[in-house]
């Protein structure tokens, strides 16, 4: 083999390391995110025990949707650091956040065993959880495209979002054997507790590959980091982008939470599927999102992310209420199974452009505090409260296909999002560069940032 050969192989494996280092925290982030979704109810006879299954499940996505406020929270302020001190030093104060609220959530003891102080406590872990998670998609995101190649920079940026569909798929597994191997009365009882643990015994090794992390060069070769200060003032002045950018994010968030925290309450409670069913569901959908997150990347790279953004959001408006509603007048696994896989073709292919774009129309030396508010804003809003919507409109219309109004809401705004950051169609020698709309700060604080705004 020759030199030049050898040297391309270094760089490649280097580079394919740096990927696994970089979202093995999102891995982590995802996987419990995933399972407080999928284990609601037993979560909810736990935690929040009531009469009425609807009110319990509605109180457990109520905690799950509390915590995701804390994520713009988390974007501001870990973004402003992350921005500041850099991204590898960044990615392990969040992980070690997340650690702490996943080892809290897993050894709470139930209501009947403390009463009112198990539902505070994880309340408590899923606030540090939201905080952490507020800019952990931010900044690996931010980290990916930083250390991407020339006219790869959606392909790369994609696999943030693989590395969670990689923690559903494991989740997804591990449910499906729990389920195969315990009985449902002691899965309820604490069997849903193992997933937790699980989840807990990795950190470690997530912590040994954050560690091993290189700092990105282009952060390197800022002249000068801009000041926490600096950095509040700038995502102040560029509102307007963060605006955008969270249209842009929301129907990603809304379908990924639809497609994978809700699918399994979806398939049991609603559609009256066997718990096997729904995980079997989830496992596929999780595979298949990871095959076509990379593929709507590539895809954005190569004709430019607004006519990706455009189609897919467009077919997302028209589709939806029809495919649910054929689904839920004779619910069947094939049928579910077939309109599971239709959204995940509609989230993979939108997220992978999606996050390029994000990644592209903000100002660079801000870069992981505005992305991270901007997805974390559409998250928190949208995307965490999707459960509960879905929920919500099923009982108050009586109407199984009803989030589909939701997920329908999510395209339109997306819609509006991309024809607002790319108001013409650009020539191919400029089809990354998305309309400037951030406003420019004034003279002094440019200065002490060293760059100006976009």
């Amino acid at each position: 083999m020759s030199q030049t050969s050898i040297a391309q192989a270094s760089k490649l494996n280097s580079r394919l390391g740096a990927i696994l280092r970089s979202t093995s925290g999102n891995f982590l982030e995802q996987f419990d995110f995933f399972l407080f979704g999928f284990y609601a109810t037993a979560i909810g006879k736990a935690f929040f025990p009531s009469e009425s299954e609807t009110a319990s499940l509605l109180n457990t996505f109520g905690v799950f949707w509390l915590g995701a406020l804390m994520r713009p929270v988390g974007a501001i302020t870990l973004g402003a650091y992350i921005d500041k001190i850099g991204r590898r030093q960044g990615l392990i104060v969040t992980l070690s956040i997340m650690a702490v609220g996943t080892v809290v959530i897993a050894f709470c003891p139930g209501y009947a065993t403390i009463g009112i102080a198990a539902p505070l406590i994880v309340l408590f872990g899923r606030l540090l959880q939201g905080f952490s998670a507020g800019v952990e998609v931010g900044g690996v995101s931010v980290y990916l495209s930083e250390i991407a190649t020339p006219g790869k920079r959606g392909f790369y940026t994609s696999f943030q979002s693989c590395s969670q569909q990689v923690a559903i798929f494991v989740a997804a597994v591990l449910g499906y054997l729990l389920n195969e191997l315990i009985p449902a009365e002691t899965v309820a009882a604490w069997g849903w507790r193992v997933p937790f643990f699980f989840g807990c015994l990795i950190v470690p090794l997530i912590f040994f590959l954050r560690r091993t992390l290189e700092e990105t060069p282009e952060f390197l070769a800022m002249q000068k980091h801009p000041t926490a200060r600096e950095v509040f003032t700038s995502a102040l002045a560029n509102w307007r982008i963060v605006l955008l950018g969270m249209m842009i994010a929301i129907l990603t968030t809304t379908t990924f939470y639809f497609v994978t925290v809700y699918t399994p309450t979806f398939g049991k409670n609603v559609l009256k599927l066997s718990s096997q069913d729904a995980l079997l569901v989830t496992l596929l959908v999780a595979l298949t999102n990871f095959i076509w997150n990379p593929i709507g990347g590539a895809i954005s790279d190569r004709i430019g992310r607004k006519p990706v953004l455009l189609t897919i959001a467009g077919l997302a408006l028209v589709t939806t209420y029809p495919a649910l509603y054929w689904l839920v007048s004779a619910p069947t696994f094939a049928k579910m199974l077939g309109v599971e896989m239709m959204f995940s073709f509609y989230f993979g292919t939108y997220s992978g452009a999606m996050l390029g774009a994000l990644v592209e129309i903000v100002p660079k030396h801000v870069r992981t505090t505005c992305f991270s508010l901007a997805f974390s804003l559409a998250a928190a809003l949208f995307g965490t409260f999707t459960p509960f919507v879905s929920t919500w409109l099923i009982g108050r219309t009586e109407d199984k296909a009803s989030p589909a109004f939701w997920l329908m809401f999510a395209a339109v705004l997306g819609i509006i999002g991309a024809l607002a950051v790319y108001p013409r169609t650009p020539k191919p020698s400029r089809v990354k560069k998305p309309l400037p709309l951030g406003r420019a700060l004034p003279q002094s604080s440019r200065e002490a940032a060293g760059v100006l705004c976009r």
